[in-house]
């Protein structure tokens, strides 16, 4: 026994037991806190992660796509009814950028519907284009090296639209597609008459876009004209 303890004993134990013991409870109280620490844990996610999909099922839905939430910079602009936006781009871009891109390529799609169909009924104004369609005439006028003049044309308005858009979105608070033209045929007209022509804009352009993509792709593939089947 006195041994064990290191009397006697050239290499005395009784340190080293004594070691050794501190060392294990050291060890038995790290392992209670980390076991107290993780039963904490355990519980405290689970009632955040529940609340988190709570809010997530009571949240609003969009009209469009009942399944996905409604996206709610679509708020405050036109068409915000119906909030379309799977992609959710809105969550990502200045809405008024967003409403600006559309307005813009829906009109010019309109005017391209209506150039295109134009063209292929015989009404032609430029002098070069006797005898082409629509799908035959970029090659010829690009030959002809007319297509470097729309070129600069569609660059000068481009470069208009660039600073309008830069300006609305640094706070002018010029609205999306405003540019102090067209607006006599909104005079006398009551708010919701108003809104109701804005939101047919937005709707015949977006058709148009559509149109245009259909139109080009069946005179192109199927060399057909008017009305393309």
């Amino acid at each position: 026994a006195l041994s064990l303890l290191g009397v006697g004993s050239r290499y005395p134990t009784f340190p080293l037991a004594f070691h050794t013991y501190n060392a294990c409870s050291r060890t038995m109280k790290f392992a209670i806190l980390a076991s107290m620490l993780s039963a904490a844990a355990a519980f405290a996610p689970a009632s955040q992660g529940a609340g988190k999909a709570s809010v997530a099922l009571n949240a609003e839905k969009s009209p469009a796509m009942p399944f996905l939430p409604y996206p709610e910079n679509l708020k405050g602009y036109i068409g915000d009814d119906i909030g379309f936006d799977p992609l959710g781009f809105s969550d990502y871009f200045p809405m008024d950028y967003l409403r600006e891109s559309e307005i813009k390529h829906g009109r010019i799609c309109m005017l391209a519907v209506v150039g295109y169909i134009a063209t292929d009924l015989g009404i032609i104004v430029h002098p070069y284009g006797s005898g082409l369609t629509s799908a035959t005439a970029h090659d010829a006028l690009l030959e002809k090296g007319v297509m470097g003049n729309a070129l600069i044309w569609i660059g000068a308005l481009e470069m208009v639209s660039y600073i309008a858009t830069a300006e609305m979105l640094q706070g002018s608070g010029r609205e999306p597609g405003y540019f102090g033209f067209g607006t006599k045929y909104l005079d006398g007209k009551s708010a919701e008459q108003i809104k109701k022509i804005k939101y047919q804009e937005i709707m015949n352009g977006r058709l148009a876009m559509l149109a245009f993509g259909g139109m080009v792709t069946q005179s192109v593939l199927y060399d057909k004209g008017f009305p393309y089947f």
